[in-house]
């Protein structure tokens, strides 16, 4: 669900991932941000450091996405932008986890098949990593285009969710 409202003050919390720190800022209105960084850019004194009550269960449902036992998150987001952003934003939302749409599908979807840059743009600016999968949005010819967080870090994701099952020869 994604929220619009921001009085409070923020917190912030790290968490290693497979794919290096995530940092997650929230407050009790949700999660503003999750960004990642490399492995050595934060100390282990911030790394290790208590996480605020209200980004708990961000890290909580993180950490079971990358051991593979989440599919979907169940978390209020609240990440800062203009109208259009977020309404692209939440049609991210509506790819399936293992799913990935082309950068036209979903302008198609979002009402306006002429609009694929300024929905591309908007992903780029997608605050919320891997809980607003904008990696799930693909080139039209199926190439990993345009990822904020590295096409490295786009294949490993996709991969984790649609994992090449070895077929029994027999």
């Amino acid at each position: 669900m994604l929220k619009t409202s921001n009085n409070l003050n923020s917190y912030t919390t790290y968490y290693k991932t497979p794919l290096g720190i995530a940092k997650i800022i929230g407050n009790e209105n949700g999660i503003q941000a999750v960004s990642v960084l490399d492995d050595d850019a934060i100390s282990d004194e911030l790394l290790n450091a208590e996480t605020h009550t209200c980004l708990q269960e961000c890290v909580k449902q993180v950490k079971e996405y990358f051991k593979g036992e989440r599919a979907s998150f169940n978390l209020t987001v609240n990440p800062k932008g203009t109208k259009f952003q977020i309404k692209v934003w939440q049609s991210l939302l509506d790819i399936p986890y293992g799913k990935t749409r082309s950068y036209a599908e979903q302008s198609k979807a979002l009402g306006d098949v002429k609009a694929i840059r300024a929905v591309a743009s908007a992903n780029g600016k997608n605050p919320i990593w891997i809980i607003i999968p904008c990696h799930r949005v693909i080139g039209s010819d199926g190439s990993l285009t345009g990822y904020a967080g590295g096409i490295w870090r786009k294949k490993w994701l996709l991969a984790h969710e649609n994992p090449v099952k070895q077929q029994s020869l027999f």
